[in-house]
């Protein structure tokens, strides 16, 4: 499923739910994240003439980035829910490469990246739930690695890609007190050898009020697509923090 596809379907589904929505408003409940990844970044490439590879942490990112935009906006009704997350990073970063073959590595990249998922609350206590999601996860990269000449000549690779993975996951959560609850998520999607994506998300929530919610922790997530007969790598692992707004 390509994204406009992807998108074209949500967007009829939503519409659908309108009338819904609007009769039985008290029962919907919605809330929109932004929110900052921190994390270290690595990306590979198999070429002709072996993999390139480079890893741009988080400190250098801030140096070298152009633009970001990372959010998620979910939607529950009873024991059913809607939850889409976008994150959007264009990075430029050099690293250096052992040996007097090359003398470095240039790295442009542009990655962008959306999953949407529909949960069904499975399990539920008055201080817990747990609900299993299924859904998509679009993924777009423009990458270009230019290996710098050093004893040997120069050469260049790119990535100019997307594609779309079904995932299956759980999302689980326990308030600690009247504040403080924590969110485990996890997820794992494409399910053929060419094409795999998973993740993994902890957060510590502090409820400021009825609509403001903060959260801080830890996310990992991976992609591992083959492109034309090559084997395409990225992952990104790290902190993060946020703000949600519940309405």
């Amino acid at each position: 499923m390509g994204f406009k596809k992807a998108i074209a379907t949500a967007a009829l589904t939503l519409a659908s739910w309108v009338p819904m929505a609007t009769a039985q408003q008290s029962d919907w409940s919605y809330e929109a994240t932004i929110y900052l990844f921190m994390p270290e970044t690595e990306v590979s490439q198999e070429t002709a003439r072996g993999t390139v590879d480079g890893t741009l942490s988080f400190s250098d990112a801030l140096s070298n980035l152009d633009l970001a935009f990372m959010g998620v906006f979910g939607a529950s009704n009873g024991r059913w829910s809607f939850l889409a997350d976008y994150n959007y990073v264009d990075v430029s970063f050099s690293n250096d490469t052992p040996g007097p073959a090359s003398s470095g590595l240039e790295t442009s990249l542009t990655t962008q990246f959306f999953s949407g998922y529909v949960g069904y609350r499975a399990y539920t206590t008055d201080t817990s739930f747990v609900d299993v999601v299924g859904g998509f996860r679009w993924f777009r990269t423009q990458t270009d690695f230019t290996v710098l000449p050093g004893t040997a000549p120069g050469r260049s690779a790119n990535v100019d890609e997307s594609w779309t993975d079904p995932v299956i996951g759980v999302r689980a959560r326990v308030a600690f007190n009247d504040r403080w609850s924590g969110t485990g998520f996890f997820d794992y999607g494409g399910f053929s050898s060419d094409s795999e994506t998973w993740q993994v998300l902890l957060t510590a929530d502090y409820e400021i009020n009825e609509r403001w919610l903060i959260r801080g922790g830890y996310r990992y997530i991976s992609f591992d697509h083959e492109i034309n007969g090559s084997d395409f790598k990225f992952s990104q692992s790290g902190p993060l923090i946020g703000a949600t707004y519940r309405f």
